[in-house]
């Protein structure tokens, strides 16, 4: 968007006069700033693409989205009036039963669009719905944006509270919960209309202690998006640490209104800087462990609007950086009794890689798909290919150790093997943890969360150079199969993803 170096011809919608530059330098000298902004927000109202107001009034993305989000007080992709419903749920719809959720339409029965920025598929509520609750119980969702989660718990006969800390939010919600159920398809239960008010996430004033049975939250996060023009209170407005410090008031209130054995679920992503990741989504976990919460799943949600092709591939490869193509979903439990605090301890093995390995076409974000046949050779030729040749490579295989004593064989603590690959690595080289979740006793042990929490209370020992070794986190990269199972015989998600967290060695 806004390429000024495109010479085209363009017509001032206030006065006529034709112009060769992008008209918003004409509009901005001649009629200011204010009818500038009238005139991008008429243009996006009149159905004008995203890229076309780019293009004839000069500005970029993030340009556009200030000024509709100042205008209109919300986010939104489109001015347009509500469409019309078509039907009311989805077609051919199973529960997820994976640890790998995937929806490349993001859904669109009921009032549902994608016209609220950022929002996620009613695909995710409904699902978190149906598989941890039951008709009449009590869904809250604190960061309600544009009303996916009320119209579900609507759709699927549950109470709702629903908030917002942005008011234009709450009359967009309230907007699409205007719909009457055709009574011949939900007869069998109740409607409940929602509660939906502004309120802040982190004071969840008028709900009981141990009363909701389910949180539905999509927090905004670390400035990814901004979804208020200025309204105080809103964590899109904040930088990764505050964005957390203000978190742990949320997952505090969500844990005191929870009831007991009742789940909290949280989608959360990861941001970018200097080509490196920030682990927003891993340290938001912790946040909610450290409230008193357990794990109980960890599902990874894959984007399909990630650039593979073209200019953003491009670019990955010529930094050698990831585009980022994963969320994570912790769906989080109030423990209803007393349970063990025991810190399993992470065991790990350095793993040879082979000599001669090839990639005709290398991987361009954080998700790997491959078949299972050759899947460990494709993961390793692609790590070769981003990460080694004339750079030191070292990868660690990381596993929770073994409760039975006698049977670690060659494996050491993660902090010995990395004492035995460090002295040896070369600034810009690279050591990558191959690291998998598991289960003990009914929840979910994070272990890539706790080697990313591990490294970073490492001290490392000086290596001969007289240089101390230094690890900066790069890439967290999810691998799967390409042949996700579609049934399981049991209540828990089936763990069908590992993870490859890519270190940078500096000096």
């Amino acid at each position: 968007m806004g390429n000024p170096l495109r010479h085209s011809t363009y017509t001032c919608p206030l006065c006529g006069l034709q112009q060769a530059n992008p008209i918003g330098v004409h509009i901005r000298q001649q009629h200011g700033e204010e009818a500038f902004v009238q005139a991008v927000v008429a243009a996006k109202r009149a159905g004008m693409s995203d890229a076309e107001i780019g293009e004839q009034f000069g500005i970029t993305f993030k340009q556009l989205e200030r000024i509709i989000t100042k205008a209109v007080g919300v986010n939104v992709s489109t001015l347009s009036p509500s469409k019309r419903i078509k039907s009311w749920e989805p077609t051919d719809f199973r529960l997820e039963n994976t640890t790998v959720w995937s929806f490349k339409q993001r859904g669109s029965w009921a009032t549902h669009d994608g016209r609220y920025r950022g929002n996620w598929s009613p695909y995710i509520p409904r699902n978190l719905i149906l598989r941890y609750t039951k008709p009449g119980d009590l869904v809250l969702d604190p960061f309600v944006g544009g009303g996916t989660t009320a119209v579900e718990a609507k759709l699927l006969g549950r109470r709702c509270i629903a908030r917002d800390i942005n008011p234009a939010s709450v009359e967009l919600t309230l907007r699409n919960l205007r719909f009457n159920l055709p009574r011949t398809l939900f007869e069998e239960s109740p409607i409940y209309e929602p509660e939906v008010s502004v309120g802040d996430a982190r004071h969840l004033e008028g709900i009981a202690d141990n009363s909701v049975d389910l949180i539905c939250a999509h927090p905004p996060y670390a400035g990814i998006i901004s979804y208020t023009s200025g309204v105080e209170g809103d964590l899109s407005q904040l930088d990764a640490q505050g964005f957390l410090r203000e978190m742990r008031q949320v997952a505090s209130e969500c844990y005191r209104v929870l009831k007991p054995g009742s789940k909290c679920a949280v989608l959360i992503g990861d941001a970018r800087q200097r080509k490196h990741v920030i682990p927003i989504g891993f340290h938001t976990m912790g946040v909610f462990l450290e409230a008193g919460f357990h794990l109980k799943e960890l599902v990874i949600k894959r984007q399909h609007n990630c650039r593979t092709t073209g200019f953003w591939a491009n670019r990955s490869l010529e930094h050698n950086f990831l585009l980022l193509a994963h969320e994570y979903l912790p769906v989080f439990e109030k423990p209803a009794g007393a349970s063990s605090d025991r810190a399993p301890l992470l065991s790990s093995a350095i793993v040879e890689l082979p000599d001669t390995l090839e990639v005709s076409e290398p991987e361009t974000t954080t998700v790997w798909v491959f078949p299972c046949e050759d899947l460990k050779q494709k993961v390793y030729a692609n790590l070769y290919r981003r990460y080694g040749g004339e750079n030191s490579l070292n990868l660690i295989r990381v596993t929770v150790q073994d409760k039975q004593p006698g049977t670690q064989g060659h494996h050491v603590d993660l902090q010995t093997s990395l004492q035995q690959v460090l002295p040896q690595a070369r600034q810009g080289g690279f050591v990558i943890l191959e690291v998998r979740d598991v289960r003990s006793d009914g929840y979910v042990l994070p272990l890539a969360k706790m080697a990313i929490d591990t490294l970073q209370g490492i001290p490392h020992e000086h290596s001969p150079n007289g240089h101390s070794p230094k690890l900066w986190l790069k890439e967290i990269i999810v691998v799967l199969p390409d042949d996700l199972p579609t049934s399981s015989n049991t209540e828990e998600l089936q763990i069908v993803h590992r993870y490859l967290l890519v270190y940078e060695v500096t000096a």
